[in-house]
Parts: structure tokens; C-alpha cells; sequence
């Protein structure tokens, strides 16, 4: 028996109390093209069970697997080899039922896997404190800038054009409703990052530069000269990691005096699984602990003498009152956060910079074959594990064409940047340890004859 709670006139009611037409009226901000306008094609108003899973499997088998074709995708969601032993222990009875630790005299389990992956982060980062983690990356780097305004009471941000363009997409979002003034540019298909622009537009107005590290084409940048002339002026550094297997061999952005560090941490421990869910990470000096957004888990000592964890800071508006709030963020990415820190634990420091190597050194063979081809070019003098290549004709067709020959062979930048004219030659390669030595052969193969 179907559940039916409301009724035409309770929706009605509703309707006019917004002041909404119809249901439709409410879905007016997604783009009309993206919109269903009817039942999905192939698919019976009535089916079987069996029927309708037989159907939408043979849909699923539409989809072009990442595991199994060569895969050269990045721009801030990488494929990683994860280890069988974090599936297995993250779906311990203990870790899998596990909610919000209210009650922290029986949740001293998930306050230790929050606390031990603060500290991860924190030491991975190179600032003093993390939070418990925030839902992914591009919502954690507008909670940065959110908390430089708290900080310095200013409310212009200097985005860098390196900043990955679905990032800036969500801070602009945000700022719609905050009023933060948000400073910003497009890359350019070059190898020198725009740190001379972000060092010459900071004023006294400005609260915060975001800098990403390694950024959406790849390049990477002293961050040194633009802490010095932002914290001069009295503004914070904020930095964005999305791929932090990187910081296994480059220094970490709180070294270098970033005063906030947020990222994404899918790349350790968790899947792509076609987008989500993902974890972002949010880390920063101490003496800002009380303007930063989520939770925080600490170490203490029970009545016994017993080394024992509690929450020890929750600036959130489930907590204290909605003015007083930090962050509107109600939860943290629980699971993917203990698959990170389970992941990070099997890796070690040593096994960390062993995988970073292993990227770095694949990315370096596959950047010197792809750049040989004729009429392709690279962009990057320096990269991690992922650079950019500037091809003779535009590149999300080849992108296209590659598919056809069964090889994800990148992101372009006409994708990223559409209508953009001169970013859309722009080809973005990442290259990770699960690339093998046929699969290389397969993108150059697939990319000289697409390029022909």
C-alpha cells in the first residue's frame, strides 16, 4: 500500500504560502536542458522487479567503467589503488553503525578515528589543527573563505585562476548570499602560475588569496612570497589541495605559511564512485580554532586516569546559537574519513612518499611520450602527477574520439571552461600507480592518431 501524507490541498497550501505557482516553479533554477520532461525513454510506467533491474543493468552497462580501460582522468578526483583490508575494516559492526558521538561514554571508538585523522590531516597539511572533515573540497574551501572573514572582517576574496573552476562555481554560489566579493580569472595555457597577480590585487580590503596547490593545470607554486604579502596586509592564506597523495614529496602548504589548508581526501581511501560521497579536509593554525567550521574531537582523561576522547568543539548551528554558528554544515563525511585514515595508517610517511614517487615518476614517462608527438605540446615545467598538454586542434573532441577507442585519455578544458577559446586546445592528463605500461601505450597510440 502506497504512503501518501499529503494530500492536493495540503500541497496547495503549502504552494501558496511560498508563494510558488506549482512544484515545477521550485526546480526553476536547474537549467531546462538538464530537466527530464517526461518518464525516461525505454523504461515501462509499470514493471516487474526482476524486470526493471534486468533494464536499468543493461543501462548501467552503457556507462565506460573506470577499471577496466586505460584511465588518465584527474582535475581533482583521482583513481588510486585502495587497498582491499579498508573496505573490510571500515564495515566492522562498530565503524559501520556508528552516528554523531553525542554520547561520548559510548562512542569512544568514532571519537578515536576522528581524532587520529585530525591528526593525520594535521600533520599531512602542515598546520596544528584539523577538524573531524567537512562533505568534499569545494564546500570546504568556501568555508575557508567564510572563516577569513570572520577573522579579519573583510569580505574580498583573490581567487587564483589555478582554483578548479567547479570550486570557484561553489563559492560564487555561496557568496550570493553573503556578499563576500570574490576577485578571479581564467588560466591561461602557460607555464608560470598567476602568483605576481595574486601578490599585486591583495589590498586592505581583502580578507583572504586562494591559491590551489598543485593547481587545475597541474603547476605548482612557491607559496611562500604570496603568505608574506598577503599576511603583510593584513589577509590570510588559504590553500586548496585536491590531490593530497602529492604531499608525499612536495612541502605542505602550512609550511610555507598557509594559514588555512583545506582539500579533498578522496584520493586516499575512498573511490570515485561516479562522484561522491567524498571528504573534504580543513586544517589551521591554532590560534584560529574557535572560527573554524564543523567539529573538533579531543584527547582527555576519564575519572579512572584512562586516556579517553570527547568533542571538543562543535561551532555548529545544531549546538550553539544560529548567529554564533560557524558553519551551517551538520555532519561530517564519518566513513569516508575513517576509509582515509585506515588508508593513511597502511601507508605510513614511508609508504606515502613511496606511492607519490611511483605517480610522479609514471606522470614524468607519460608527459615525455605524449609531448614527442607532433604538433602537442606541454604546458608544465613542474608537476606532480598530473600536467597539462596544449594539442594542435581543440581537445574535447579528441577527448571524444579517444572514448571511441576505449581510452579515458583526460579532461579538456573546453569542458571545464566552455565557450572558452583560448583554453579549449587545453588537455589535462593525470597519472596515477594504476597505469600500466599498456595502457600508456594505448593513450599515445589513441592520442597521435586523434591529433592527426
Amino acid at each position: 500500500m502506497r504512503y501518501l501524507p499529503l494530500s492536493d490541498a495540503d500541497r496547495s497550501a503549502m504552494l501558496d504560502t511560498i508563494g510558488a505557482a506549482s512544484i515545477d516553479e521550485l526546480f526553476k533554477d536547474v537549467p531546462e536542458e538538464v530537466r527530464l520532461a517526461g518518464p525516461i525513454a525505454g523504461l515501462p510506467m509499470q514493471a516487474s522487479e526482476m524486470s526493471v533491474e534486468r533494464q536499468l543493468g543493461a543501462m548501467a552497462k552503457k556507462n565506460m567503467v573506470a577499471g577496466e580501460v586505460p584511465f588518465f582522468l584527474g582535475c581533482g578526483a583521482y583513481k588510486h589503488h585502495v587497498p582491499a583490508s579498508v573496505d573490510h575494516i571500515i564495515q566492522r559492526g562498530e565503524f559501520l553503525t556508528a552516528y554523531t558521538p553525542y554520547q561520548p561514554e559510548i562512542a569512544q571508538g568514532t571519537l578515536q578515528v576522528l581524532f587520529e585523522f585530525q591528526t593525520q590531516v594535521a600533520r599531512l597539511l602542515g598546520c596544528e589543527v584539523a577538524n573531524a572533515s567537512m562533505y568534499d573540497g569545494s564546500t570546504a574551501c568556501w568555508e575557508a573563505i567564510g572563516m577569513a572573514r570572520r577573522i579579519t572582517r573583510r569580505s574580498k576574496a583573490i581567487l587564483s585562476s589555478g582554483l578548479h573552476p567547479h570550486y570557484v562555481s561553489v563559492c560564487r554560489t555561496m557568496a550570493k548570499f553573503t556578499g563576500d566579493t570574490l576577485d578571479t580569472e581564467l588560466p591561461s595555457l602557460d607555464a608560470a602560475t598567476d602568483a605576481e597577480r595574486l601578490i599585486a590585487s591583495i589590498d586592505k580590503e581583502t580578507s583572504c588569496v586562494v591559491v590551489q596547490y598543485p593547481d587545475i593545470l597541474g603547476r605548482i607554486a612557491d607559496l611562500t612570497p604570496i603568505a608574506e604579502a598577503a599576511h603583510a596586509a593584513g589577509a590570510l592564506l588559504v590553500a586548496v589541495v585536491t590531490e593530497p597523495v602529492a604531499l608525499g614529496l612536495i612541502k605542505a602548504p602550512g609550511e610555507m605559511g598557509a594559514d588555512i589548508v583545506v582539500g579533498e581526501g578522496q584520493s586516499i581511501g575512498v573511490g570515485l564512485q561516479f562522484g561522491g560521497p567524498y571528504v573534504g579536509l580543513f586544517a589551521t593554525r591554532e590560534k584560529f580554532v574557535r572560527q573554524m567550521p564543523g567539529r573538533l574531537a579531543g584527547e582527555t582523561i576519564d575519572a579512572e586516569g584512562k586516556r579517553g576522547f570527547v568533542l571538543t568543539l562543535s561551532t555548529r548551528e545544531q549546538h550553539i546559537r544560529r548567529e554564533k554558528a560557524t558553519s551551517n554544515i551538520c555532519t561530517n563525511s564519518g566513513l569516508c574519513a575513517l576509509a582515509f585514515s585506515v588508508h593513511m595508517t597502511l601507508l605510513g610517511e614511508k609508504g606515502l612518499r613511496q606511492l607519490a614517487e611511483i605517480n610522479h615518476s609514471r606522470a614524468v614517462e607519460v608527459a615525455e611520450r605524449l609531448s614527442a608527438i607532433p604538433g602537442v605540446s606541454r604546458v608544465n615545467d613542474a608537476f606532480f602527477n598530473e600536467f597539462t598538454l596544449k594539442l594542435p586542434i581543440e581537445a574535447r573532441p579528441v577527448v571524444h574520439a579517444m572514448v571511441e577507442k576505449g581510452v579515458l585519455g583526460g579532461v579538456s578544458l573546453g569542458r571545464l571552461y566552455p565557450g572558452e577559446a583560448s583554453l579549449e586546445n587545453g588537455l589535462v592528463v593525470a597519472v596515477t600507480e594504476v597505469v600500466c605500461d599498456e595502457d600508456i601505450d594505448a593513450l599515445e597510440a589513441a592520442l597521435k592518431e586523434c591529433c592527426a
